[in-house]
């Protein structure tokens, strides 16, 4: 089989990886008997309603949205897949037919406060701690240009907030077992690109750092956020950019376009491998140390259960 370059994308989930192909989603899940569950995804594109939402720059938000819904879906249902969310067993007391449906209410308005309050926690860390953190130098500097240079001192900190955030939760045991699905997804996905069989033995020798990933995605978004801050800086008057209750929702309000540059730049990487291509990911590259790791052989098998279950026969997935 000679070397492509391939539209298939994964994502990595408690014990398992989803894979993502022209025509078919599907999950591979690691059961507690060693098993190994196969199940079809099913998903929601709104550029199959509405042309528009599949164009250059506006489908990268779109599509960053539509891929948090699946992803969230499919690590809850991972995590009962495998047996992580497991209720005790041995509990004594039977339950009713009625405690059941009142711990699935409980579970989505649960589901619900976390994710408003996730999106809050964001908020702050991302955006409005850098403008507090920034106000902070400029008070100790005392510096009339500074203000020209907001974008790019917010934009360091949140890099270094997110590499930070990155590295403290992959010393977590169960977070690095997911980092290691993730290294497989990369690796096995490597292996078909180069046309080599899929097998365990083959797919280990590859390196587990893609450029067409979520976290080189992330990662130039921050990159975009910078350049585009700075331009801000520059063009609005200082009182609009002194004040974090008027310079923080401009930014907020700014993240598709953020969103579908850093969506655009990634896909370009995807798809060319030369000297330029290669300098934009490699920032996303190195991140990924940190969000990849070495699989065992039994996640291997996994990515390569996902993978195989969505590679189209008319070649659809090749990207030209």
């Amino acid at each position: 089989m000679a070397k492509i370059k391939t539209s298939i994308g994964g994502q990595a989930l408690i014990e398992g990886i989803m894979m993502k192909g022209p025509y078919r989603t599907l999950m591979a899940v690691r059961c507690k008997d060693g098993s190994i569950d196969l199940s079809d995804v099913k998903e929601l594109h709104l550029k199959d309603k509405c042309s528009i939402f599949g164009w250059p720059i506006i489908r990268g938000m779109v599509n960053l949205v539509e891929a948090m819904i699946t992803g969230y879906k499919c690590l809850m249902k991972s995590a009962d897949i495998s047996g992580f969310t497991e209720l005790d067993e041995d509990s004594e007391a039977p339950k009713t037919d009625e405690e059941p449906k009142k711990e699935s209410v409980l579970v989505s308005v649960a589901t619900v406060i976390g994710s408003v309050l996730g999106v809050l926690l964001a908020v702050v860390l991302f955006m409005y701690l850098p403008s507090l953190i920034y106000k902070g130098i400029g008070f100790l500097i005392k510096s009339d240009g500074l203000v020209y240079w907001k974008g790019v001192i917010e934009g360091i900190i949140k890099i270094a907030l997110f590499i930070a955030y990155l590295a403290a939760v992959s010393f977590e045991k169960d977070i690095k077992r997911v980092f290691m699905y993730h290294g497989a997804e990369h690796k096995t996905i490597f292996c078909y690109e180069s046309g080599d069989d899929l097998t365990v033995e083959n797919v280990k020798k590859f390196k587990r750092f893609h450029p067409r990933c979520g976290t080189s995605f992330m990662f130039l978004m921050l990159v975009v956020g910078i350049f585009i801050s700075t331009i801000l800086a520059v063009i609005l008057p200082e009182f609009i950019i002194s004040k974090n209750y008027i310079w923080v929702p401009i930014k907020i309000l700014l993240l598709p376009l953020t969103c579908g540059i850093g969506y655009e730049l990634i896909k370009i990487c995807g798809r060319y491998d030369n000297a330029l291509t290669r300098f934009i990911a490699a920032p996303g590259l190195w991140v990924q140390r940190l969000t990849t790791k070495e699989p065992t052989d039994d996640m291997i098998e996994i990515a390569i259960k996902a993978l195989e279950g969505v590679i189209p026969e008319d070649d659809a997935d090749k990207i030209k």
